[in-house]
């Protein structure tokens, strides 16, 4: 028989306010890099790395809900993760709150992944 998983929790980031509207900010969550992004009303998280080429997408500029990567310009749907050149390939996308004044991100911890014939 099998563990029930873990409830993932909530992880505080950073206060409201210290992320100008249409910026992000890079922080380390459960062993995982995520952006957190201000559009002047909410907040959306996403994975921060750039899958074409590991760039930060927190340092990326973010408008209409896109941010777009500061090296190659890939732009990444803040609400889905999905690349907007080709919405099969996609980030991760992790649920935000505002608890007291400070932004908070729920994000699973990373998976080991098993490579066949590897022991």
């Amino acid at each position: 028989m099998s563990e029930a998983p873990a409830e993932v929790l909530f992880t505080p980031v950073t206060p409201v306010g210290s992320i100008p509207a249409g910026e992000g900010r890079t922080f380390e969550v459960a062993g995982r890099l995520v952006a957190v992004f201000f559009d002047g009303s909410s907040y959306s998280a996403i994975d921060d790395l750039c899958p074409h080429m590991g760039a930060s997408l927190g340092s990326g500029p973010m408008v209409d809900g896109m941010v777009t990567c500061p090296w190659h310009a890939w732009q990444f749907r803040l609400c889905d993760g999905a690349w907007c050149d080709n919405p099969k390939l996609t980030v991760d996308v992790f649920e935000t709150r505002v608890v007291d004044g400070t932004v908070e991100v729920r994000v699973p911890p990373l998976r080991a992944v098993e490579i066949p014939g590897r022991s």
